[in-house]
């Protein structure tokens, strides 16, 4: 006759197959991963440019490089067809047939000088105003 399970069994192989059920699904996540899309290009997001994407700026004081979609790619190099003529902090330039191509690093952000008034405001009292309350004349935010 067949013998009945007992409960300590039937927990033991429900514990030694629950790792298999929850990766099956999918449901480990490494929390160490980039989230979807960090590492995709301009291409794989339907944007105009190519898939070029400026990952990193190296310089130093005997060379400058540019990682551009994981290749590094040292000034006067060719990538592709185009050659690396300028690095900068937040940039690099490809010229490719006669054309120049700005890669940047952050590209949905811009650089502003800061205004004379918030200049002169932040060397008076060596701290920032918000907006409105430098506008109003109203005390510094903390």
């Amino acid at each position: 006759m067949n013998k009945p399970l007992s409960l300590g069994s039937v927990l033991i192989a429900a514990m030694l197959l629950f790792p298999v059920v929850v990766s099956a699904q999918g449901l480990t996540i490494d929390p160490t991963r980039p989230p979807v899309g960090y590492l995709a290009t301009e291409a794989d997001a339907g944007e105009p440019g190519g898939g070029l994407m400026l990952q990193s700026v190296l310089i130093s004081q005997t060379q400058k490089a540019a990682i551009i979609n994981g290749v590094l790619v040292k000034l006067g190099a060719k990538y592709g067809d185009a050659v690396l003529t300028r690095v900068a902090e937040n940039e690099v330039v490809l010229r490719s047939g006669g054309v120049n191509r700005v890669l940047k690093l952050y590209p949905g952000v811009d650089k502003r000088d800061v205004g004379q008034a918030a200049a002169t405001e932040i060397s008076r009292h060596g701290k920032t105003q918000d907006a409105g309350t430098a506008a109003a004349g109203g005390a510094p935010s903390r």
